[in-house]
């Protein structure tokens, strides 16, 4: 810890939803700002920005913060990089901490960086891990999409750090409603001149990601080759896939090599686009279990599931490269029919013993 610093005084930042309450992110954000303040026993204050900002602070009454201040009203109620800037700004000033926490939002994503700047501080984001080393905090952070992992510490304050989910448990304590100080912020005219007319879904049609799952299923090229009638069945692979993310509440991945088809003239899954591919050009989902099916177990692939904690794979390839080490369990079978089968047990056309019995492993 820098000698110029006699104790940590940690800022944890959020801003709320539509409806008033803080997103699961936040919370699990929570959670390892208060496991940070106490291991370098220093003091935690809460920082909150919205429309309404009183449903927030309820929920996390109990979080043993010695203040909680605020920024709110209808000029915060979208995100807007000049409003929020000067109301982040007033709080961190107000609050003068060392360390500031935030979940890894697209709000705070775009307007933190600045902020940081504004004070003289630095930030650093995507922070996937934490640990207390003779009494000095330090980060993980991956880079090069995942293969180099980086621990970090800086002396400067104040420091910024930006965490990805799924690292901590959400807090759900329950206290007393705080006492939020509210801190006023005008804006002028220049300030207010983008606006937020509406929303707009990335995508039309059937929801297939869902950060929130618990279970990821992530399709390969593999849905879009010739079967062993020597045809390509492609709206039948539409349809099963289809089944199983509604019967099984499932988030949906794909390999690079599926998502390239789209280019290439081939016929593809309709519902499947660049936002849902993993790996080493994708994304890195984080699910509490995942199943890959038709895939090739290539690394930039398998990159995408270093966080998903219990990994199975389908394939008829015994020498499947998700057979090496990159999978918990790999079933030796024909895709199409297995996934089928379970759809057939979570429809529950089978006996309920058995749907359980494929529930607990999807």
């Amino acid at each position: 810890m820098d000698k110029g610093i006699k104790m940590e005084k940690i800022l944890f930042l959020a801003h709320t939803e539509e409806d008033g309450n803080l997103q699961k992110l936040a919370k699990e954000t929570l959670t390892v700002a208060g496991e940070i303040t106490k291991l370098l026993k220093g003091n935690l204050t809460v920082g909150l920005l919205g429309k309404d900002i009183e449903k927030a602070a309820s929920e996390i009454g109990a979080c043993q913060a010695v203040k909680y201040f605020g920024v709110s009203g209808e000029d915060f109620k979208a995100s807007r990089y000049s409003s929020d800037g000067l109301a982040l700004e007033a709080i961190i000033k107000k609050a003068d901490p060392t360390i500031v926490i935030a979940p890894h939002t697209s709000r705070f994503n775009r307007v933190l960086p600045g902020v940081a700047f504004r004070v003289n501080g630095r930030i650093d984001t995507h922070v996937s891990s934490f640990e207390i080393s003779d009494e000095t905090l330090k980060i993980q952070r991956w880079y090069y999409r995942q293969r180099i992992l980086a621990t970090l510490s800086r002396k400067v304050r104040p420091w910024f750090l930006v965490f990805d989910s799924g690292i901590s448990e959400v807090f759900n304590k329950t206290g007393s409603v705080p006492v939020v100080e509210k801190l006023k912020v005008v804006l002028t005219d220049d300030v207010k001149r983008t606006e937020v007319t509406g929303t707009e879904a990335a995508t039309k049609g059937t929801t297939t990601i869902k950060p929130d799952a618990k279970v990821l299923f992530v399709a390969g090229a593999g849905w879009s080759k010739k079967q062993p009638d020597g045809k390509v069945h492609v709206k039948d692979a539409e349809e099963t896939i289809l089944n199983f993310l509604d019967l099984a509440k499932a988030s949906l991945g794909s390999s690079k090599s599926l998502v390239d088809q789209c280019g290439e003239g081939q016929e593809v899954l309709a519902f499947l686009t660049h936002m849902n591919q993993v790996g080493q050009t994708g994304s890195t989902p984080r699910h509490p279990k995942g199943l890959s099916t038709c895939c090739h177990g290539e690394e930039p692939h398998a990159v995408g599931w270093r966080f998903i904690n219990e990994r199975r794979a389908i394939n008829l390839d015994p020498n499947c490269g998700w057979a090496h080490g990159k999978t918990d369990v790999l079933y030796v079978a024909d895709a199409f029919e297995v996934m089928r089968k379970v759809n057939e047990l979570l429809s529950g056309k089978k006996d309920l013993q058995r749907k359980e019995t494929v529930a607990e492993l999807v």
